[in-house]
C-alpha cells in the first residue's frame, strides 16, 4: 500500500496535479509517519507556491531540527516570503566547512577501499551523500540571504563554500558568475581548488572519472571570457564534438559571450539570432543580444524586440533592459534612464540594467550622477572590471587625473587584456604628459585586438589616440603613417585630418597642409581647429611663394648686369662682329647657369625635405 501510494503520489507530481499530490501524499503521511514523506508534502505545498503553509507544516511536525532536507526547505519557504532574518535563524549563520573535501586525496582514499561493502554500508554513504547536498544548498541559501542584506562578501563566501562542499551544486556556482562575484584570475583559481573527482558513478570507476571531467569542462565555459580564452576554446571544442552539444543553447550563449568581449560583434550576433529563432523567450540570451544590436546601431531591430517583449513579457526584467536600450540608441537619454531604472528595480542584481542607468548620466555630462551609479555596480559586482573603467572615464572627464588612474589601475588588477581598459589607461598618460608611456598602452590595446581579431573599426581611437601620442613625441612619420591607417579603416574624420595638417606644417609642408586641411573642411565646415590651421598653413604658403619671388626678381636683375657687362667686354676686344658671336656665346652659357641656378635650388630644396625625414627619423 506504501509504494502503490508513493507511485500515486510521483505520478500526480509529474503531471502537476497538485492538489491529487496533496491529497495522497497526506494519507500516505498519515500511514507511515515518515519523515521523507512530510518532506514531500512540503514539497507539493511549496510547488504550488503556498509557502506559508509549508512552513508552518514542517514547523508543526518538528521535522526542523532533526531533518536537513526539511530545514533546507523550510529556510527556502523563509526566503521566498523575503523574511531573511528568519531563514537565516532556521539555517544557521556558520557554514559546515568541515564537510569541504580535501581534493583529490579523497578520491584515492575512496578508490583504495573495496567495493563489495555490506549494502548497510551502501545505504549509510547514500545517507551521507544526500545530507551533504542538503548542507551546500543551505550554503546556498546563506549566500541568498546574504545578498538581499547587500553584505556580498559573506555571499561570496556561502556560494564559494556551497560548491566546495558540493560540486553540484550549480546554483550556487551560477550566482558567483552571473553576479560576477568573482575576478577572473580568482574564478579561474576557484575552478581549480574544486574537488571534480568527488563525483563518484556507482561501481564505474572510468564513468566517474568522465563525468568529473565533463561537468569541470560545463564550468569552464562560464568563467570569465577576458582570462584564459584557449581554455575555454579546449572545453568548448571538446564538449562540441565528442558530446555533440555544439548546438545547446547554453554553450552557443559561452561562445557569443567570448566574441562580444573580442568586440567581434557581428560573429555574436550571427550566434545570438540562431539561439533566438528556436527559442524566443530565452532571456539569458538577450543582454548580449542587445549590446551587439547597440554596437551595430541596428536600431529598427531593437525597436521590434522591445516592443514585442513588452507585450508578451511585462513582467522580465529583460524586457525593460531593451526598452531602455532602444531610448538610449535614439537619444532619448530621460526614457531610457527610466526603463534601465525599472528593470534595475524589478531585480536589484541585473548588472547590464545599472550599468546602462550610469551611462545615460555619462552621455549627459552629469559626471557626479554617473560616478554614484558606477560605484554602485561596482560595489554591486565586485569582480567585474567593468565598473571601474567607467569611473576612470568619468574622473578623467572631470580632470582628476589621479583619481582616474587610481581606478583604472583596480581594473587592471581585475583584468588585464582588455583593450577597452588599455586604452583608457593610454588616455590618461597623455594628459599627464607622459607619451612615451601611452604609446605602450595604446600599442598594447592594439596588440590584444589583433590577437583577438577584433573588427578594427573598433579599434580605430586606440590607434588615432596612437598616433597624436607619437606627434607629442614628434615621430611625425610614424604618426602620419598611423593617422593614414584610421583614414583606410574608418573612412573620414575631420579631426583626424586636421591632426595630420597640424604634422604637415611640423614639417615645413604648408602646401601639402592646406590641401589636407581643406578635406577636413569639406567634412566639417565649422570646425574651428581646422579653419585656424588652415589660416597659418596659406600665410606660410604665401612668404613661401613671395620669397620664391623675390630671388627670381634678384636672379633676373643680376642676369641683366650680367649679360650688359658681358656685351660691353666683347665691343671693347672684338668689335661688333666679334662681339655678336661673343654675345651669341654669353647667351648660351647665361641659359645654362640659369639650369645651374634652377637646378642647385631644386637640389637644395630636395635636401631640405630628407634632412627634415632624418630629424623625424631621429626623433
Amino acid at each position: 500500500m506504501e509504494q502503490f501510494l508513493r507511485d500515486w503520489r510521483q505520478d500526480a507530481l509529474n503531471k502537476a496535479q497538485y492538489e491529487s499530490a496533496i491529497f495522497i501524499g497526506d494519507k500516505l503521511l498519515a500511514l507511515t509517519h515518515d519523515d521523507n514523506d512530510a518532506f514531500w508534502l512540503a514539497q507539493v505545498h511549496f510547488a504550488t507556491g503556498n509557502y506559508t503553509r509549508a512552513q508552518a507544516f514542517l514547523s508543526k511536525q518538528d521535522l526542523i531540527g532533526r531533518n536537513p532536507a526539511c530545514r533546507y526547505l523550510a529556510g527556502h519557504c523563509l526566503i521566498k516570503q523575503s523574511r531573511f532574518e528568519e531563514a537565516l535563524a532556521v539555517l544557521g549563520e556558520r557554514n559546515p566547512t568541515h564537510l569541504i573535501s580535501n581534493g583529490p586525496s579523497n578520491k584515492r582514499k575512496a578508490s583504495a577501499q573495496p567495493r563489495g561493502g555490506r549494502r548497510r554500508d551502501d545505504d549509510a554513504g547514500d545517507e551521507e551523500a544526500a545530507t551533504r547536498r542538503f548542507e551546500a544548498a543551505m550554503c546556498f541559501l546563506r549566500g541568498i540571504c546574504y545578498a538581499k542584506q547587500n553584505a556580498f562578501d559573506r555571499a561570496k563566501e556561502c556560494y564559494k563554500d556551497a560548491v566546495r562542499i558540493d560540486v553540484q551544486c550549480f546554483e550556487a556556482f551560477q550566482q558567483l558568475m552571473k553576479n560576477s562575484l568573482l575576478s577572473p584570475d580568482e574564478e579561474w583559481q576557484f575552478l581549480d581548488s574544486l574537488d571534480f573527482d568527488s563525483i563518484q558513478l556507482t561501481g564505474d570507476p572510468k564513468s566517474s572519472q568522465e563525468a568529473a571531467e565533463f561537468t569541470k569542462m560545463l564550468y569552464t565555459t562560464r568563467l570569465s571570457k577576458y582570462r584564459n580564452p584557449a581554455a575555454f576554446d579546449t572545453a568548448y571544442d571538446s564538449l562540441s564534438t565528442h558530446y555533440q552539444l555544439a548546438a545547446n543553447p547554453d554553450l552557443q550563449l559561452a561562445r557569443a559571450d567570448l566574441l562580444y568581449t573580442q568586440c567581434r560583434y557581428r560573429d555574436a550576433l550571427t550566434i545570438t539570432n540562431a539561439i533566438l529563432e528556436e527559442d524566443k523567450y530565452n532571456f539569458a540570451i538577450y543582454p548580449v543580444h542587445l549590446a551587439c544590436l547597440y554596437e551595430l546601431k541596428m536600431k529598427n531591430l531593437l525597436f521590434l524586440i522591445a516592443h514585442d517583449l513588452a507585450d508578451t513579457h511585462p513582467e522580465e526584467p529583460c524586457t525593460w533592459l531593451a526598452v531602455g536600450i532602444y531610448y538610449f540608441s535614439i537619444k532619448k537619454i530621460a526614457e531610457a534612464r527610466r526603463y534601465f531604472s525599472k528593470a534595475s528595480m524589478m531585480d536589484a542584481h541585473f548588472g547590464p540594467a545599472w550599468i546602462g542607468f550610469a551611462h545615460t548620466f555619462a552621455e549627459e555630462g552629469e559626471h557626479d550622477q554617473a560616478i554614484s551609479a558606477y560605484s554602485t555596480a561596482a560595489r554591486l559586482f565586485m569582480g567585474t572590471h567593468l565598473p571601474q573603467i567607467f569611473l576612470g572615464m568619468q574622473n578623467h572627464a572631470l580632470n582628476n587625473m589621479t583619481i582616474a588612474e587610481e581606478f583604472l589601475k583596480t581594473a587592471y588588477g581585475l583584468c588585464k587584456s582588455d583593450p577597452l581598459l588599455l586604452n583608457e589607461m593610454g588616455i590618461v598618460k597623455y594628459h599627464q604628459d607622459k607619451p612615451k608611456e601611452a604609446v605602450q598602452y595604446f600599442t598594447a590595446a592594439l596588440k590584444v585586438a589583433d590577437e583577438n581579431d577584433s573588427e578594427p573599426s573598433a579599434w580605430l581611437s586606440a590607434r588615432a589616440n596612437l598616433g597624436h601620442a607619437f606627434r607629442r613625441l614628434r615621430h611625425f612619420n610614424r604618426a602620419l603613417a598611423e593617422f593614414d591607417e584610421v583614414l583606410r579603416a574608418g573612412g573620414k574624420d575631420a579631426a583626424i585630418f586636421s591632426a595630420k595638417g597640424l604634422i604637415l606644417m611640423e614639417q615645413n609642408r604648408p602646401q601639402e597642409a592646406v590641401v589636407v586641411l581643406h578635406e577636413a573642411l569639406a567634412i566639417h565646415p565649422q570646425d574651428s581647429i581646422a579653419t585656424e590651421l588652415l589660416n597659418k598653413a596659406l600665410e606660410e604658403t604665401a612668404l613661401v611663394d613671395g620669397a620664391a619671388e623675390d630671388e627670381a626678381e634678384d636672379l633676373a636683375d643680376f642676369e641683366q648686369h650680367l649679360e650688359r657687362r658681358k656685351l660691353e667686354a666683347s665691343h671693347k676686344l672684338n668689335g661688333k662682329r666679334t662681339g655678336r658671336g661673343t654675345m651669341d656665346k654669353g647667351k648660351g652659357r647665361l641659359g645654362r647657369r640659369r639650369t645651374m641656378l634652377i637646378d642647385d635650388e631644386d637640389e637644395r630644396e630636395e635636401t631640405g625635405m630628407d634632412m627634415t625625414d632624418d630629424i623625424d627619423d631621429e626623433a
